[in-house]
């Protein structure tokens, strides 16, 4: 345990944010020996488990059922909604954050970590200022490692403080669901919330600055996901930007120009769902090195400063609470002295849409821009037993390996993509070839023959693609 001698604690290694970066590094650090301080002014877990990843995807759950009632009929069940309460939905998801987050601390708590709650503020290499509810504190470290995430980016749009206007924080509590909404921005928050209202029959529009949905996805996957969309009800507005909201009849008013156009869209409710920026507020007394807003690490999470490690999104690259798990971990190891770090290759990322997309290392647009010759192999769902059985048919696999055939990269627009992704995750991990999961025995019906199939592709020898 740390040192604590009044308003001072002393402590081998000090963690500044307590997300999905920093209490996996607290845990970590605290199994390799070291005394432990894991400094949090709001709740544990981050972004990630109170107003991210689990709530939002305990709500999509809520959409899905919604929508597998309306399907009922197909399967032989004539049922109907007789009512939706959103929030008894809401509820539910809060039932499961608090759930979670009791045992996280309970788990944090056993791992034998101090944990201050307050906001601390780093005012040396070695030294952070910790203000409680009744006291300050000051933490002395000899290792610091910083994880204070990101927090919701808010652009310069006029009427963006208008009553009505949300962030992603606020529509995860919305008592009530709205007759309709604007999305801005059509990245994975911004379509994870298109999904969950879409699904529950709220009229949804989302506008988009680039050209595409999600931004840097696979081309193919986001062309195809967009068909999707729009035959679910989903109105997207591509290359616009949004220049004003107002107050309307009903509620708001969003004005929006194109190259061809300006055009106006009411609303009961706009999301605005353009990214995150990364929060530095606290570590400000730091002579950082930063790069377009986010700390710049070595390959051991270390900064430019010796001593002090940095993890998670406030790092930069792919904002993943995954990735922000391995950070933690790998920026603890290497503050205790074990030399480790992250395959940058093989990090999957997962959007919770419907259907889902997963995917994994490469694009195809990516190794062309890198001037890699690759082989692809694509598989349709429709071709697949088990997505008809579950009631879809929409989506592909694809998978990309280099001319020795190993597996470079790999994308799934398909039912349940994301817990499918991990075989494909390992294969890059192992380096394993396109010949090694076509010669795999898969379990027939499944999803994951779809996999097999891809990679039967990529050598030419698929037996059931079309």
């Amino acid at each position: 345990m740390a040192d604590v001698e009044n308003d001072l604690i002393k402590t081998k290694i000090s963690i500044l944010g307590g997300g999905p970066a920093g209490y996996v590094a607290a845990i970590r650090a605290a199994q390799l020996g070291a005394d432990v301080v894991l400094i949090e002014e709001k709740e544990l877990g981050g972004v990630c488990l109170n107003v991210g990843c689990i709530p939002t995807k305990a709500l999509l759950k809520t959409a899905d059922t919604n929508m597998i009632i309306k399907k009922s009929k197909e399967f032989g069940i004539e049922s109907y909604i007789e009512n939706i309460n959103w929030k008894t939905a809401v509820d539910r998801k809060n039932r499961i954050v608090k759930n979670l987050n009791a045992g996280l601390a309970q788990l944090i708590k056993a791992s034998g970590v101090t944990v201050i709650k307050g906001r601390g503020k780093v005012v040396s290499d070695r030294k952070i200022v910790v203000q409680t509810t009744d006291e300050t504190i000051n933490v002395i470290c000899e290792k610091m490692i910083l994880t204070t995430g990101t927090i919701p980016l808010i652009p310069n749009i006029k009427g963006i403080d208008l009553d009505g206007v949300m962030t992603s924080n606020d529509a995860l509590n919305i008592d009530s669901l709205p007759e309709s909404i604007v999305i801005i921005g059509a990245g994975v928050i911004g379509l994870e919330f298109a999904t969950m209202f879409g699904l529950m029959g709220v009229k949804v529009t989302v506008i988009e600055l680039c050209d595409s949905i999600l931004p840097g996805i696979d081309s193919e996957i986001a062309a195809e996901l967009h068909k999707i969309i729009k035959r679910q009800g989903i109105s997207i507005k591509l290359s616009a930007a949004v220049t004003n909201i107002e107050k309307a009849e009903g509620g708001l008013a969003v004005t929006y120009t194109s190259s061809e156009s300006t055009n106006t869209q009411n609303c009961e409710k706009v999301l605005v769902a353009v990214g995150r920026k990364f929060n530095l507020a606290a570590i400000q007394g730091l002579p950082l090195q930063v790069d377009n807003g986010a700390i710049v690490v070595k390959d051991n999470m270390e900064t430019n400063i010796e001593g002090i490690f940095a993890a998670g999104d406030i790092t930069g690259g792919k904002l993943l609470a995954h990735l922000a798990f391995m950070e933690g971990k790998i920026a603890a190891e290497n503050a205790m002295g074990i030399n480790s770090k992250i395959n940058q290759n093989a990090i999957p990322a997962c959007i919770y849409t419907h259907p889902e997309v997963a995917s994994v290392g490469i694009t195809e647009e990516e190794a062309a821009a890198a001037g890699l010759s690759v082989k692809v192999g694509r598989f349709n769902f429709r071709n697949n037993g088990r997505t008809l059985t579950l009631g879809g048919r929409e989506g592909f696999i694809k998978v990309i390996a280099d001319q020795d055939n190993t597996i470079i990269g790999a994308h799934i627009l398909g039912a349940n993509a994301s817990e499918m992704i991990s075989e494909l995750t390992l294969a890059i991990t192992l380096k394993a070839t396109a010949n090694d999961l076509a010669n795999m025995i898969h379990p027939h019906p499944t999803l994951n023959e779809a996999i097999w199939e891809a990679c039967g592709d990529v050598l030419g020898k698929s037996i059931h693609k079309v």
